[in-house]
């Protein structure tokens, strides 16, 4: 996994509530699978879904999340623009890619536009359950 410098204590703080995520990949049987994933855990709850950045984006607006899975490969506005429209709009949510290019080649362009995180597709779902904790727990000043 690939965070941005300021990786430090991270700890988990209790939550009362489920961590709302919204997922965002063109290819829905692997959508499908991580909201499988995620909601095995009673701690994530998926509030919605979009198969690419320009649905993602309205998606996000209209949902509210506290963290998005984002895959960077999709058609209609790809994953490093969605991240810039979606910073635009909410500054709170915590953004996790989660992609199929390596994290040495696109991970430092997707935390230079301000994802929280990077995993590579494949990773997991207990560390991309970890992942969006910690990012959502550096979101809101944990």
């Amino acid at each position: 996994m690939l965070l941005p410098e300021q990786q430090g204590q991270g700890g988990s703080a209790t939550r009362s509530a489920p961590i709302s995520v919204f997922l965002v990949d063109d290819v829905p049987e692997l959508r499908e699978l991580i909201k499988i994933g995620m909601e095995e855990d009673p701690g994530f709850r998926v509030v919605g879904e979009a198969g690419d950045g320009r649905g993602a984006v309205d998606g996000i607006a209209a949902t509210r999340p506290a963290a998005v899975l984002l895959d960077l490969s999709m058609p209609d506005m790809d994953g490093l623009e969605a991240i810039l429209e979606i910073r635009k709009g909410d500054s709170h949510v915590a953004i996790v890619v989660l992609s199929g290019f390596s994290a040495d080649r696109m991970g430092p362009p997707s935390l230079e536009r301000g994802a929280d995180g990077y995993l590579e597709k494949g990773t997991p779902i207990q560390e991309l359950r970890d992942a969006t904790r910690l990012a959502v727990a550096k979101r809101r000043g944990y």
